[in-house]
């Protein structure tokens, strides 16, 4: 099998690949050279060209068609300019890194255009490494159209978008998230590719399959050795010329041969070097518990997340419709096995998910917040909008002191009041077709019912929407950060060292917004975590005072009540039953 794309052999000379089984003929135009053709082999089309680190070139199809190299590694001009020849070891590096335990995880999730490129991310990293997270995950990185995108709209994977910084600013960055001890995670996305700039479906259409869809259009044919090995070679490449820490695969649902996935996690595990911690992270609206067993380190769990937002907002339209009638149970249910729904049927009628009380909690990665679930709202408004301070704080104590892996959204560790909205850079037809669809989504829902209020949605095309959803340090709760670096310096010293071999021991919920939970650590000691959400206090046998972690209300519960809005974390020795 080929490897995608162009490689430089020395430094005089690279070998370029391009799967093209369309294509009559295919040449490189390197610039300030004579077009060189290039060998037909099976659908690919190879050769060798004299040329050097940073020469910009194209491929050219049938004498007709020019485009940049679909695994180019850097797109200086954008989308539709030439490719650039990086070399993956220019760049020197200063910290030897192996990573960090699974375990260890409290990942914060950013966008890096927000933060004024790979430089800007660089500056908030000793911040968040004191703050107590352990790794930053980053949007997705590949090349999009245009300067603004959340990055799910990218078309030339292998190239890092160009108005972040330079491929070896982006060495640098990992660098220096490493030598502040944080991992470094990237958002991919293997589902689809973007509606601007992609031509594969003109010269390499066997790329994609003529028979399925998805949301975004012709599903990509994963049956394909060649569309696999672009793929997996992408994975590598974050990991091994980057020294990316792991991935998160973005809407794993919408590939529908999970085989590609375990091979994807074999060869990644293989292809590494021994030794160093890698984390592959899945997001999957089917709860495929399986892929968890099989490379898989984690899933994010929406299940989680939608429960705790109907609980804490009282929305049930859209997505949350399934969390309606006894959210609490659903909840209860998520701390004790996982996921929600495992084989039940959804407000569709459509069965879901796969049993999953038999994994660790580790193997979920819990949250409040995301780029989907703040951004993809009209308004982009965060739980500090929409929810009492008091519940909003409970909530958090769960997150950070359960032990599931817990995960952050850039801002909330402030208390941030800003939103997150959708942003893009579309131009001319697209960008119309793309604002009319944004309010069109919306359609549905009570508050936007009247075509004059969809107005209020802001354009995702305007740079102001870009700039609205910069996260500031102005309009914030006060005392969120104090309370984030408080409760994650207790599950530093409490909760992750004993991780490893924990397991749940059930819940019981105790009214319509308050439960129990216990967990078995490694270590023996019992984890027990006491949450109501609701506005009055609710009956309950808590531990005693001298066992309790950590409190969220601002006085200590009686053992026989916990307040309102208020989050009660205990731990108990070993072999102790409780109350």
């Amino acid at each position: 099998m080929h490897r995608h794309g162009a490689q430089l052999l020395d430094a005089t000379s690279a070998r370029f690949a391009l799967w093209a089984p369309d294509a009559r003929r295919v040449s490189v135009e390197i610039a300030g050279q004579p077009a060189i053709e290039l060998l037909p082999d099976d659908g690919w089309y190879t050769g060798v060209a004299p040329c050097q680190a940073g020469d910009l070139y194209h491929f050219c199809i049938d004498d007709e068609l020019q485009v940049a190299d679909p695994a180019s590694r850097y797109q200086p001009e954008g989308v539709q300019g030439p490719s650039q020849l990086v070399d993956p070891d220019a760049y020197t590096w200063r910290h030897p890194w192996q990573g960090r335990p699974w375990h260890e995880a409290v990942i914060q999730e950013l966008h890096v255009g927000l933060l004024d490129g790979y430089a800007g991310v660089a500056q908030v990293l000793p911040r968040l490494a004191q703050l107590g997270v352990s790794a930053i995950e980053l949007m997705p990185l590949a090349q999009f159209p245009g300067e603004r995108n959340w990055g799910y709209d990218g078309v030339l994977p292998f190239a890092p978008q160009h108005s972040y910084g330079t491929p070896q600013a982006l060495c640098r960055l990992v660098d220096e998230a490493h030598g502040n001890g944080l991992m470094v995670l990237v958002d991919v996305v293997y589902n689809h590719f973007g509606p601007d700039g992609n031509y594969l479906h003109q010269y390499a259409s066997p790329f994609f399959r003529d028979d399925r869809q998805t949301p975004w259009g012709a599903a990509i044919d994963f049956r394909r050795a060649e569309v696999r090995e672009y793929f997996i070679q992408n994975a590598l490449m974050w990991l091994c010329d980057y020294r990316c820490d792991g991935l998160r695969l973005d809407a794993v649902h919408a590939i529908d041969q999970p085989d590609f996935l375990r091979e994807l996690a074999q060869r990644v595990r293989a292809g590494v070097e021994p030794g160093r911690q890698v984390w592959l992270v899945l997001e999957n609206e089917h709860n495929q518990a399986g892929l968890l067993e099989q490379g898989f380190d984690a899933q994010w769990n929406d299940d989680g997340h939608n429960a705790l937002h109907v609980l804490l907002t009282g929305e049930t339209e859209g997505y949350y419709a399934d969390y309606k009638a006894r959210p609490i149970d659903q909840l209860a249910r998520c701390l004790a096995e996982g996921f929600v729904f495992q084989g039940q049927p959804n407000r569709h009628g459509t069965p879901r998910g796969e049993p999953s009380g038999h994994l660790p909690p580790s193997a979920f990665v819990l949250f409040l917040q995301n780029h989907d679930q703040v951004g993809n709202r009209a308004l982009g408004e965060r739980l500090t909008r929409l929810c009492p301070p008091p519940a909003l704080r409970a909530a958090t104590t769960l997150l950070l002191l359960a032990p599931m892996i817990p995960l952050l959204f850039m801002g909330d560790d402030d208390g941030s009041r800003d939103p997150f909205l959708f942003f893009t850079d579309f131009h001319d037809e697209l960008a119309d077709a793309v604002r009319e669809g944004r309010r069109g989504e919306f359609a549905h829902f009570a508050a936007f019912a009247d075509p004059r209020q969809r107005e209020r949605i802001p354009d995702p095309n305007a740079a102001t929407t870009f700039e609205a959803s910069r996260p500031g340090h102005k309009d914030v709760l006060a005392g969120w950060h104090g309370l984030y670096q408080q409760l994650l310096t207790l599950r530093r010293q409490h909760v992750t060292p004993h991780l490893p071999g924990a397991r749940a021991l059930g819940s019981e919920v105790l009214g319509d917004k308050a439960l129990s939970a216990r967990w078995q650590l490694g270590n023996g000691q019992q984890l027990r975590i006491d949450l109501n959400l609701a506005s009055q206090p609710q009956p309950a046998q808590l531990p005693a005072l001298e066992q309790r972690l950590y409190d969220s209300s601002d006085n200590a519960h009686p053992d026989s009540t916990l307040a309102a809005h208020s989050c009660v974390v205990s731990l108990l020795p070993p072999a102790q039953e409780t109350p």
